[in-house]
């Protein structure tokens, strides 16, 4: 099978450098003039598939959307991602696990076995029970071809106490996340599958992303605050790996599949003049 990044290139090339969540929280579920339970959560996710599953590079449901409605609304989920796969889109499950030995592989086998309900190309997960611990999501992500985004630096402003708190050698914990994914990809070509999460809200990050060669997931654009502009601050010479992720920008557009149609390409012509300069 051929490896995330290869995928996630040829994707971006075709389609352009745009992630698209869906993140049917109750807020976005009334303005549609849904209800808030598992019907309104199909609606949701099955009009957002049929606007972008066909010409957004990635698509990001977010799990706990689902879940809450417990095995019904994971019911929803799989059915959301078998029809993102079946439209062309890749499939980002921003689940953000992270746990040690037996029990993140188990998830490791949820999220990136093939043979899994729940299967997608790529997954978020957290680092802070340490980097190595991740390890069999790596290992099942490189034999599969699947491909992990791990939180470096944040959006949310309670996160710089962790994040960029100093490690012994006086790097940051950022910082000791970047080089450790860093030599992930070392050698992969066109692109490393495994990605970091940077947040376009941080402004100058103060950290070295040149040598990550993997992709570099942008959240925190539209609704949370940052433009497009800003992704030429937060990520300077990275740019070319950066794929920036909007939800409630571009879900208010709906339920009209037109105008949501419409919000995805707005965004992402100001992505493309932000991340060229032209």
């Amino acid at each position: 099978m051929e490896s995330f990044g290869v995928r996630l290139h040829r994707a971006v090339g075709e389609r352009g450098p745009l992630c698209v969540g869906i993140d049917p929280h109750p807020g976005l579920l009334a303005r549609w003039g849904l209800d808030d339970d598992v019907r309104g959560v199909e609606r949701f996710a099955g009009t957002v598939v049929e606007a972008l599953g066909d010409r957004v590079a990635v698509v990001k449901p977010q799990s706990a959307f689902f879940e809450r409605f417990g095995s019904r609304g994971v019911a929803v989920l799989e059915s959301t991602i078998r029809q993102l796969r079946a439209a062309g889109s890749l499939v980002l499950l921003d689940a953000k696990r992270g746990d040690i030995g037996s029990t993140v592989a188990a998830y490791a086998s949820a999220y990136l076995d093939p043979s899994s309900p729940l299967h997608v190309d790529a997954v978020t997960v957290s680092p802070y029970l340490g980097v190595g611990a991740l390890a069999p999501m790596f290992e099942l992500a490189a034999a599969e071809g699947g491909g992990v985004f791990v939180l470096a630096l944040t959006s949310n402003p309670e996160g710089a106490a962790v994040q960029r708190a100093r490690t012994a050698d006086g790097r940051t914990v950022a910082q000791q996340v970047i080089d450790e994914i860093s030599q992930l990809n070392t050698g992969a070509q066109p692109l490393g599958s495994m990605g970091l999460v940077v947040g376009a809200t941080i402004g100058e990050t103060g950290h070295d992303l040149a040598a990550v060669n993997g992709p570099l997931l942008a959240p925190g654009l539209g609704a949370q605050g940052a433009s497009a502009a800003d992704l030429r601050v937060v990520f300077g010479s990275s740019l070319p790996a950066v794929l920036p992720t909007y939800s409630r920008e571009v879900l208010a557009a709906g339920p009209d599949l037109t105008a949501l149609r419409g919000a995805a390409d707005r965004v992402l012509a100001d992505c493309q003049a932000a991340l060229t300069g032209s």
